[in-house]
């Protein structure tokens, strides 16, 4: 500060009196208060002595060595961006759009799918498709098992409760039931070891359940399912990348199973890229495959492919994340099946229940 005020200065001390001085002293002083992290309450300020120009950023160093740290163990760098929201602690609303995008993260949240209009059409069908919709909840729950930051080990649970609008049911030729209800809850289990393993990789494995609490015969299986779930992906500032399949074989019934339904042996893959962009936007694919072993041999898959546009914003000081889709079904279903659906996805950012690590390790 004394060799930014030295500079206006003329050499000579012709261009200003003593009082002059010390009265630019006093602004500058006062004004540097505020802005000061290290100032000592009622300590009066003192003119500063002459210090080399370099030494005001000597604590620049430090924190440039911080950013670089991050960006090497995979973490994303977002200097800029909005930060004045109720989970600081993840960064700009950029980097949490970012983050949500990995299903290894560290955020808790709640992904609601809006699936609607969605339109069914197959052999059945000679008219117009038939339309549907529905809303499928995903809480996403990382709980911290052992260790902090890069050493954490954490269980991800993300319930998927499928919440169905109206879903078209074939009767008959050309004639269709619409119902409504509750389908089959799953709950993937997965286990995912720190980032400083996996660095810039999506790596977490364990079991998925499925069970029988679809409301009408027609939304459910009616049986207890079980199988291997799997998230495996590659991330950068720039884009994530993620595949995750599960896959679901029958392992009990309900009491009331009807006798013509078949045993459980099906599979589901998300496949997703989302690309990062300025100001928290996103773009970006997140389909759905899924595959039934015991349908007809025309009906066992449904390969959908879609493209979306998201961001992250603030709804009070609650970050959301926001994106609106649309798919279509490549490979569907020879009788009747899904053929496009319009998707509207709302995730807010929710505080995480679960703060400390269950079985210790923290620094």
């Amino acid at each position: 500060m004394g060799t930014a005020i030295d500079t206006r200065m003329d050499s000579t001390g012709r261009s200003s009196s003593y009082l002059s001085r010390i009265a630019c002293l006093w602004v500058v002083a006062l004004l540097a208060m505020p802005a000061r992290s290290d100032e000592v309450p009622d300590e009066p300020p003192s003119v500063p002595t002459e210090q080399p120009a370099a030494q005001p950023t000597a604590q620049a160093p430090p924190a440039a060595k911080a950013e670089v740290a991050k960006a090497s163990a995979g973490e994303d760098v977002d200097p800029g961006g909005d930060k004045d929201h109720r989970r600081p602690e993840h960064g700009s609303l950029g980097n949490i759009g970012a983050k949500l995008s990995d299903p290894t993260s560290d955020l808790w949240a709640i992904t609601m799918n809006f699936q609607g209009p969605q339109f069914f059409d197959g052999d059945v069908n000679t008219g117009d498709p038939v339309v549907g919709g529905g809303l499928v909840m995903e809480p996403v729950l990382p709980f911290p098992l052992h260790g902090t930051g890069e050493d954490q080990w954490k269980l991800i649970t993300r319930p998927v409760i499928p919440l169905l609008f109206s879903q078209p049911t074939p009767t008959g030729p050309n004639q269709f039931k619409h119902r409504g209800g509750i389908g089959d809850i799953q709950l993937p289990l997965l286990l995912a070891p720190p980032p400083r393993i996996t660095k810039h990789f999506i790596f977490a494995a364990g079991p998925v359940f499925e069970f029988p609490t679809s409301t009408s015969d027609s939304l459910g299986s009616q049986q207890w399912s079980m199988g291997p779930a799997v998230a495996l992906g590659y991330k950068t500032k720039t884009f994530t990348a993620v595949l995750f399949p599960n896959y679901f074989w029958g392992i009990g019934s309900r009491d009331d199973r009807q006798k013509e339904t078949r045993n459980v042996s099906k599979l589901s893959l998300l496949y997703s890229l989302v690309v990062n962009l300025p100001d928290a936007w996103q773009i970006g694919f997140n389909p759905t495959i899924s595959y039934n072993d015991k349908a007809a041999s025309g009906d066992k898959w449904t390969v959908p492919i879609g493209v979306f546009a998201g961001k992250t914003i603030k709804v009070g000081r609650t970050p959301v994340n926001i994106k609106l889709g649309v798919e279509y079904s490549v490979v569907s279903p020879d009788t009747f099946g899904k053929r496009a659906q319009i998707r509207l996805q709302l995730t807010p950012v929710i505080p995480g229940l679960v703060q400390n690590p269950i079985f210790g390790g923290a620094k």
